[in-house]
C-alpha cells in the first residue's frame, strides 16, 4: 500500500542536475535555478511573515494574492527557453500597479521616513524585513539570467516593487503593534 510519501522525492537529481520544463536538465548550479530557488524562498519567507500575523486580515490577504503570484513567476521560470522568443506570461502591468496601489495605500498610514531604519521590532516585521531583503536577491538573480533568456518584463518590475511593499508593510506591521522604528547609529 503506498503512503503518499514515495513521491516527495524522485532521486534524479542526485548527481547535481534538475529537470526544467523547458530546457530539460540543467546543472543545479545554472543561474536560472539560483532565480527560481530565490523566488522560491521568497515565497517561504513570506509564508512565515504571514503566519506570525494575528487578527491582520488585509495583510494576511496581501501576502497571500503576493504568494499566489510568486508561484506563478517561479514556475514562469522553470519554462524559460535558450532562444529570444518573448514568453506569455500571466504576470502584468496589472499586477505591478496593484503593488504600488499597495505600497502607496500603507505609505499613508505610515509617519515620514526621515532616517534609515534597523531591520528589526515585532516578530512580523522583521519577517517582512527579512522578505524586503530576499525579494531584492531575488530580483538580481532574474537581472542576471536576463541576458541569457527571454523574460517577461514585468516579472522584474513585480520583484523591485515587491521589496518596496515588504519594507513598508515591515514599518506598518511595527506601527500597529506600537514599536518604534530603531535607526542605525552610524
Amino acid at each position: 500500500m503506498l503512503t503518499g510519501m514515495e513521491n516527495l522525492y524522485t532521486g534524479t537529481g542526485d548527481s547535481g542536475y534538475t529537470g526544467l520544463l523547458s530546457l530539460g536538465r540543467v546543472k543545479k548550479t545554472d543561474p536560472i535555478v539560483e532565480a527560481i530557488g530565490s523566488v522560491d524562498e521568497l515565497n517561504s519567507v513570506i509564508g512565515i511573515a504571514k503566519s506570525s500575523l494575528h487578527n491582520k486580515q488585509d495583510i494576511s490577504d496581501m501576502l497571500r494574492e503576493v504568494q499566489n503570484k510568486l508561484f506563478i513567476i517561479g514556475a514562469e521560470l522553470a519554462m524559460v527557453r535558450n532562444d529570444k522568443t518573448q514568453p506569455k506570461s500571466r504576470i502584468d502591468r496589472k499586477d505591478v500597479k496593484e503593488l504600488e496601489e499597495h505600497i502607496h495605500e500603507i505609505g499613508k498610514r505610515l509617519p515620514e521616513l526621515k532616517k534609515f531604519v534597523l531591520p528589526g521590532g515585532t516578530t512580523t516585521g522583521a519577517c517582512l524585513h527579512l522578505a524586503r531583503s530576499v525579494s531584492r536577491r531575488a530580483e538580481r538573480s532574474v537581472v542576471a539570467i536576463q541576458e541569457k533568456y527571454m523574460l517577461n518584463e514585468y516579472m522584474l518590475a513585480y520583484l523591485n516593487r515587491l521589496s518596496s511593499l515588504m519594507f513598508a508593510l515591515a514599518l506598518y506591521a511595527n506601527q500597529l503593534e506600537g514599536v518604534k522604528e530603531e535607526n542605525p547609529t552610524y
